[in-house]
């Protein structure tokens, strides 16, 4: 199907959304569809709800947003859940408050995006007065003296007054019959104003109130007789076209001080006050953001305590995940026109590492370095501490992850390094050398915060270094798994012999043997297992494959994280020799040289190099192990 065909289609779809009619007739959708009706709020949460929620995350953010699954959730059931129940938060502005680049404004934006679609279902379904500006809820006509008997015949209490320019249409154009007022459904649009409101503010001097509360249309005064008419209004303004959906206020804490006092009614009662009419009802969701600073001086301004009670605030720290972090550079890339890139194996996973190592703070307990808790709050393993322990730290700092560096410095990183290089090819080396070298240019940084930045830099080069040896020493093992196999049968046997206190035969002589307390000793030393503690290891593995044996299952090293790592890691130090001698040869013989081939071909092949970063790996690699 062609561009231009899925443009028909897509507009034949919106035309079979498209309904008008009476009011009569609309309460007839009410009577069926109650939901029709819901307020703002609930709207918005329900657009959220609808998504899904997985592991009591919500997925409605998933593909967006990394590593803020806690701040996220926290929003949504502190403040929009209970909003959507008509609870008191309603009545405040959301204040997202976090670091440059953290994800207050994609969050706004992913919510302004998804109403645009919701409106579009049956379930997100909005209906306004026709020919309305402000797109208001067609229950405001309904009389205030009516309206508890309206709640008991269809359980759906009205907020809010009719605006001045439908009160007039209602009296002049359909001589007070309600029934024939005309309905119709509208969808959310930030292009064309409806529904969904952006105020960003500037110059105080020349920026006008009329952009929130809409103005006097000059030209039909004339025609109208009087700026007190609400034909002669135009309600343009912000504030105006958010109703029944949103409004975002970009920079509101810079905002001039006239541009906040209509917040004020506009929160608490429902209202604002626009031109020569009554306050003008309002049913819209504020939302704004601001980083920590700025918010501090906000609330030390004495002035500001009127619009202090009327707001929530929400932290938006950054992400503090090194695998969520890699997600996030992963999304800018793909975005970007850089995706004919090639991006080495751990490339982003590098950077990663030292972005979250500039945000994290010291523990309080000695036992615990940067990198351990880095460790920690990935979900990795770490010798000693549990989840629970990553549960602990996180307490230690309320404010962890409100500094540090931001995903977009990063990426300007990511893009020198690529204009830099002559080959299309970036590894992990060129992004930690150009992190460096950006260093000095960024202009928040302090001498003291760049030598602790420097060091962070080694330090996620160190844990590269380990990466990158591991899977040069992986890809020289021919038949890894294999190999693996056999070592761990051969350990197996042996423990076996050595609990149950029996012999082995040997598998060339036929000659019984005793235990060979080498090799266990060899392999169980790779992770540390102890000469006290080697029994019960040994009992513990005994206890696990009698388990299998029982269900009818072979057990499989690879489901036993420790024995794992103690069989890989024998493995890659009996290849370490081999390993130093192929990769550093300047002029390698023919076994030799096929060798590197293999293995040049395995990293491609099976782990995501190419040629021109696998060789740079496996030059690399065999530097370091040459030192």
């Amino acid at each position: 199907m062609s561009i231009l065909e899925k443009i028909q289609l897509c507009r034949a779809e919106e035309e079979k959304l498209r309904w008008e009619g009476t009011f009569r007739e609309y309460l007839e959708l009410v009577k069926k569809h109650p939901h029709i009706a819901m307020p703002a709020h609930a709207r918005i949460y329900e657009m959220i709800r609808s998504a899904g929620v997985e592991g009591g995350q919500y997925s409605f953010f998933s593909d967006e947003l990394f590593g803020l699954d806690e701040a996220i959730k926290r929003l949504i059931e502190e403040y929009f859940h209970p909003a959507a129940k008509k609870l008191d938060v309603r009545k405040r502005i959301l204040l997202l408050m976090g670091p440059v680049g953290g994800g207050k404004s994609t969050i706004v934006s992913k919510i302004k995006r998804g109403m645009e679609q919701f409106t579009r279902t049956d379930a997100g379904a909005v209906y306004a007065i026709k020919q309305c500006q402000m797109a208001e809820d067609p229950l405001h006509l309904i009389p205030r003296e009516l309206r508890d008997d309206f709640f008991d015949e269809y359980g759906i209490r009205i907020e809010g007054s009719l605006s001045p320019l439908n009160a007039y249409r209602l009296e002049h154009e359909f001589g007070g019959r309600i029934e024939d007022v005309p309905v119709e459904r509208i969808f959310f649009s930030e292009d064309k104003r409806r529904g969904i409101g952006t105020f960003s503010p500037s110059d105080p001097k020349s920026q006008d109130i009329a952009d929130l509360t809409g103005s006097i249309d000059f030209s039909t005064i004339a025609e109208f007789g009087s700026e007190s008419d609400p034909r002669a209004y135009r309600f343009d303004g912000e504030l105006n076209i958010a109703n029944r959906g949103l409004m975002e206020f970009q920079e509101m804490l810079k905002c001039d001080e006239k541009f906040l006092w209509h917040l004020l009614s506009l929160t608490q009662e429902g209202n604002f006050k626009a031109g020569r009419f009554a306050l003008i009802s309002a049913d819209e969701m504020i939302i704004a953001h601001t980083n920590e600073t700025e918010y501090r001086s906000f609330i030390a301004d004495k002035k500001n305590e009127a619009l202090h009670s009327r707001m929530i605030v929400m932290p938006v720290p950054y992400n503090l995940k090194v695998t969520e972090e890699e997600k996030i550079y992963e999304k800018m890339v793909h975005e970007s026109e850089a995706t004919d890139v090639h991006f080495a194996p751990h490339t982003f996973r590098t950077a990663a590492m030292f972005t979250i190592l500039t945000r994290l703070k010291e523990s309080s307990r000695a036992n615990i370095d940067l990198v351990m808790k880095m460790k920690l709050y990935d979900g990795a393993a770490v010798e000693g501490l549990t989840g629970l322990d990553a549960a602990e730290l996180k307490k230690e700092h309320s404010d962890e992850g409100m500094d540090g560096i931001d995903p977009r410095y990063v990426m300007n990183r990511i893009s020198a390094a690529i204009i830099k290089k002559e080959t299309n090819s970036i590894n992990a080396l060129d992004v930690l050398r150009s992190l460096k070298d950006g260093l000095d240019s960024h202009p928040s940084i302090s001498k003291d915060v760049r030598d602790k930045y420097l060091q962070f830099i080694s330090e996620a080069r160190k844990q590269y270094d380990e990466t990158a040896k591991k899977e040069v020493q992986k890809a020289f093992v021919y038949s890894y798994e294999e190999s693996a196999r056999a070592m761990m049968d051969n350990y197996l046997d042996n423990v076996e012999a050595y609990c149950n206190k029996t012999k082995l035969d040997d598998p060339l002589t036929g000659e019984e043997m005793t235990p060979d307390e080498r090799l266990m000793r060899s392999i169980e030393e790779q992770i540390g297992i102890s000469e006290n503690a080697k029994k019960s290891f040994r009992e513990e593995m005994l206890i696990r494959i009698s388990a299998y044996a029982r269900k009818g299952k072979k057990f499989d090293y690879r489901e036993h994280d420790r024995l794992r790592e103690a069989i890989q890691k024998k493995l890659f130090s009996d290849l370490k020799d081999v390993v130093k001698i192929t990769t550093s040869s300047v002029a390698p013989d023919e076994q030799h040289m096929k060798k590197m081939n293999d293995v040049t071909a395995r990293l491609i092949d099976e782990c995501g190099y190419n040629s021109v970063s696998a060789n740079e790996l496996l030059r690399y690699v065999g530097g370091l192990l040459n030192r």
